[in-house]
């Protein structure tokens, strides 16, 4: 199980980010994420961490994809890809209606379509195999009903690698599925490694379904994972707790949020929604303390080093191949480092 590490959004990070990727290349990580809302944008950033470590992979996690046409996309990939030497990795999620429809002006619309038609043509731009032409639900290429000057066009750069990994977010059955189906890799959010029973009937749809003979023992599952490390358990848990909270409570409406869904598809039915009651109500600090502790500890990893140690275990055997970490802790960097050269 190797390790990434998750910058999220630029702003809420570390003073010198800079030195934590260095530190996290030194130590041997796989990988540096970034992450986008509605702040700063998930590539900028990336970019500059590129630009300052040589061997580290770099990934989104994610760049949006309402916010972004699929060909945009495929030419951002294809131009990292080329400065990094083959170190890109490309990570898309429909992100949430809020954003989506509050943010971008983009109608949400049907997940499902809109991911699928989003990687064929991603994938199509980069294997420059002919001229594109895509003519979907979503994405209309070219365009009928313009001017009638559009016209097919192939990428005028040749990408550095035509397969460059794709990884779709995902928590929802169905969405989970189609990730295992077109996807290389998978980026879900509060993962819990005691409950892999919660997806593996979606993730076992999708592999089934899949037609480029990719084998699932190369198909990467990457949670990032929440560290936070220190002695008192309690203090840590309480460093977590807040940001589900967020999520299970006001990421989203009554009756349309994912997280808060997810939760409950974990068995923490009444929980989910004390906490959603409490923060759509105004009183955040009683959601933070509705969050049980149980929940925090199947989906991060907090407390001291030893106790660290001992449940990074359950997490290799549910699957996980890329653990993201989620911290700005230099510290908590090193304790995973020396914990996964194990």
């Amino acid at each position: 199980m190797r390790l990434g590490l998750n910058f999220g959004y630029w702003g809420s990070g570390p003073s010198d980010n800079i030195a934590l990727a260095r530190e996290a290349e030194r130590l041997g990580y796989h990988s540096l994420w970034t992450a986008e809302a509605y702040g700063s944008d998930a590539v900028t950033p990336l970019v500059w961490l590129a630009a300052h470590t040589e061997k580290i992979n770099v990934g989104t996690a994610i760049m949006q994809m309402p916010a972004r046409t699929p060909a945009m996309t495929a030419m951002t990939a294809t131009t990292i890809d080329l400065l990094t030497n083959g170190r890109f990795m490309l990570g898309i999620g429909a992100s949430g209606p809020q954003v989506v429809e509050g943010w971008h002006g983009v109608v949400y619309g049907k997940l499902l379509t809109r991911t699928r038609e989003y990687v064929e043509v991603v994938r199509a731009i980069l294997k420059r195999e002919q001229p594109l032409e895509h003519h979907g639900e979503y994405y209309d290429i070219p365009v009928r009903g313009g001017t009638g000057l559009g016209k097919p066009l192939k990428l005028i750069v040749h990408p550095l690698r035509s397969n460059i990994p794709i990884y779709v977010a995902a928590i929802g059955p169905k969405n989970v599925a189609l990730a295992a189906e077109i996807a290389d890799g998978w980026l879900p959010v509060f993962f819990s490694p005691k409950r892999v029973k919660v997806f593996q009937q979606s993730l076992d749809e999708g592999f089934a379904r899949r037609v480029d003979g990719k084998k699932r023992e190369k198909f990467d599952i990457a949670p990032t994972v929440s560290i936070v490390v220190g002695d008192d358990v309690g203090v840590c848990r309480m460093h977590i707790k807040p940001n589900l909270a967020l999520y299970i409570g006001g990421m989203g409406a009554r009756g349309k949020n994912f997280y808060n869904d997810l939760a409950c598809r974990y068995g923490y039915e009444q929980a989910a929604r004390n906490i959603q009651d409490l923060y759509l109500a105004g009183k955040k600090n009683e959601a933070i303390a509705a969050v049980p502790d149980e929940l925090v500890d199947e989906v991060a990893l907090c407390g001291p080093r030893e106790r660290i140690r001992d449940q990074l275990a359950i997490w290799k055997e549910a699957g996980v191949t890329t653990l993201i970490c989620g911290t700005g802790n230099v510290d908590a960097v090193r304790v995973m480092g020396e914990l996964a050269g194990q």
